[in-house]
Formats: structure tokens, C-alpha cells, sequence
């Protein structure tokens, strides 16, 4: 029951976001402001050493183990000393003498090895050290470059921005031709009904030809709710009305179009383009050919002055491209081409 009213909620979003497709656009100032591209900061991360900011620890003071001190053998008293005793005594501090000179040799030996060997460990801690303030340096190295590329890719930035201002101030067909580019990138659909946009300026006639391609109608939702079978534990869909399926595809059609015009006029503040000729249409595989095909479902002309003089917010779209003299499919959910062959500037100009 839980993933039914799930998955309804989820099918009234979507078909929500679909009607109201050219009422979300009123929300959003289509203007592009250039100034706000432009980079005034530029933003460094902090320099990170990977460590190399931390020396090697300091060797401890070496320490060696204690010199062997002489201790002559006592000396026999009294009567020991009778009886043999001075020359064994003498005998006791020859090979007292004999141990201390063996052991003064080895504490030698064991001390001179001891400070080799420390001064091995000073010499490669010295060596890492050395490594390790070379290496610093280069990292450093490597951050200030990466510094000065990112003010170098802002300061170039900037100055392509300026130029594009400037072409734009100056009317520069290309100029134009991208600001609209921009303007439409910038128009975000459904993502169950994703709209793309082609278009050609003519600076000769101030006129933009404008196509924006729309799903085709079987890329959209068919089910109208899920319901749950608690006898046999499954959910179940119950399918959306043809009819509704083919008012609401229409009706998201002649909302992409109107909803296109308004956002290339409000976004146009210096009126440089003073007409659009748009086509909305969609792609499939023609049952006749077996071939790619774009059918025309709406194709309109409209004038900025007669357009911009409209309250969107009260229109039905279908009425607003009839009365532009819009050619319009008859049945844009069978993918009916819209006729066009008498124009449609009968009342766009």
C-alpha cells in the first residue's frame, strides 16, 4: 500500500510538472545577466605540503654504556700475606689487569661502533631533510603555477566576457546568436518531458528561427494510478484515458511553443531579435520509411510588439498561437504534421 501511494504520488508530480510548464516559467527572470558571469574572486585552496612540513624527528643524544673502571684486587693482611700470599695477590692483579684491559677494549670497540653508527643516522636524517626542503620547495612550486593559471583562466575569462558584452552593445550576429543559446540552455523542462532547442539568427531581418524539439508521446506516462489486490498481494495499474493522454500531449505542445516565445523576448531587454519564426517539433521513426523524421506539430511566427503586449498569465496556449495564426497539428499525439502549407503569418505580423 506504501509503494502504491508512492508510485500515484509520483505519477501527480509528473503529470503536474507537464500541465504547468509554461506557468513554472513566470517564476524565473529568463534576462541573462552577463555581469554576474564575470569572476571577481578567485578562489585558492590552501597550499597542502602532503606532509612536507613536518621535519624528521631529532636523534635522541647518544648515550654510551658505562667505561669500565680499574679496581685493583685487596690486598692480603696479616697472616694471608705469609705463606705465599703476596705472590698469589700478584698474581689476582695480573688478570685483573688482563680483564680490565679486555673489557676497556671491548667498551672501545662497542663505543666507536655505537658512534659510527649514530653518525649514519645523522647523515640520512640530514639527507631527508634535504629531500624533504627540496621537495617542499617544489610543491610550493607547483602550487604558486597552479595559482597563476587560475588568475590567468579569470583574467581570460573575463576579458572573452567583455568582448561578448561588447558585441553584443554593438549587435554582433554571433554575439546574439549565443546570448539566445544561453537563454535556452537555461530553460529547465521535466525531466518526463525534456525539451531541446536549435536556433539561427538573421541579422538582416532581426528574425530568429527557432526549433524546439519535444518528446514524442510515447515517452510519457500511460498510467492514470496504481492500485494494491490485497487477495493476490500485487499492484495493478489502471491505464490513462486515450483522451486524456492525447489533450494533455497537445496541450504540453502548445505550451513548449508559447512558453519558448516568451522566454526569447523577456530575456531579449535591448529588443534585438524583433520576430521569431519557431516550429515545435518531434522525433520518430517514420512507419513508412523506417527513417528518422521530424514532425512539425506547431509552427508559428510571432512579432515582439504583438507578443509582448499579451498577460501569459491569463492565456490558453492553444488560443494564443491560433490567434499568431499558428499552424497546429490536428493531432499532435498520432504525430500529425501541422499544415503549413498557406503560412502562418496571417495574423503574426
Amino acid at each position: 500500500m506504501a509503494e502504491v501511494e508512492a508510485r500515484n504520488a509520483d505519477l501527480a508530480d509528473k503529470y503536474s510538472e507537464i500541465d504547468s510548464m509554461l506557468a513554472t516559467t513566470f517564476a524565473v527572470d529568463n534576462f541573462v545577466d552577463l555581469e554576474e558571469l564575470r569572476v571577481t574572486t578567485v578562489d585558492h585552496p590552501p597550499f597542502d605540503a602532503g606532509g612536507l612540513d613536518r621535519p624528521a624527528p631529532q636523534l635522541p643524544a647518544l648515550e654510551y654504556p658505562p667505561e669500565p673502571a680499574w679496581q685493583e684486587p685487596a690486598a692480603p693482611r696479616g697472616l694471608s700475606g705469609a705463606f705465599g700470599g703476596m705472590k698469589r695477590h700478584e698474581e689476582h692483579v695480573v688478570q685483573a689487569r688482563a680483564q680490565y684491559d679486555e673489557a676497556c677494549r671491548a667498551w672501545h670497540e662497542q663505543a666507536t661502533a655505537m658512534h659510527a653508527e649514530y653518525l649514519t643516522r645523522v647523515t640520512e636524517r640530514e639527507s631527508a631533510e634535504t629531500k624533504r626542503l627540496q621537495a617542499r620547495v617544489l610543491a610550493l612550486a607547483r602550487y604558486d603555477e597552479e595559482c597563476r593559471r587560475r588568475e590567468q583562466d579569470a583574467a581570460a575569462h573575463n576579458a572573452e566576457l567583455d568582448r561578448f558584452i561588447n558585441d553584443l552593445a554593438f549587435d554582433v550576429e554571433s554575439a546574439i546568436q549565443d546570448y539566445v543559446g544561453m537563454v535556452l540552455s537555461n530553460s529547465l523542462y521535466p525531466d518526463v518531458f525534456p525539451v531541446t532547442h536549435d536556433h539561427h539568427f538573421d541579422l538582416a531581418t532581426r528574425e530568429l528561427t527557432l526549433t524546439a524539439t519535444v518528446p514524442a508521446p510515447s515517452n510519457l506516462p500511460t498510467v492514470r494510478e496504481y492500485k494494491y489486490a490485497k487477495a493476490t498481494d500485487e499492484i495493478t495499474a489502471t491505464a490513462l484515458p486515450a483522451r486524456e493522454q492525447k489533450d494533455r500531449y497537445a496541450n504540453a505542445v502548445w505550451q513548449v511553443a508559447v512558453r519558448t516565445l516568451h522566454e526569447v523576448f523577456e530575456a531579449d531587454r535591448a529588443g534585438r531579435v524583433h520576430s521569431i519564426s519557431l516550429a515545435v517539433v518531434s522525433d520518430h521513426i517514420a512507419p513508412y520509411s523506417g527513417l528518422p523524421e521530424s514532425v512539425p506539430l506547431a509552427v508559428v511566427g510571432a512579432d515582439r510588439d504583438t507578443f509582448t503586449a499579451f498577460d501569459l498569465t491569463n492565456v490558453v496556449p492553444h488560443a494564443t498561437l491560433a490567434h499568431l495564426g499558428a499552424a497546429m497539428s490536428k493531432s499532435p499525439f498520432d504525430l500529425t504534421a501541422a499544415d503549413i502549407s498557406h503560412g502562418v503569418r496571417a495574423r503574426g505580423r
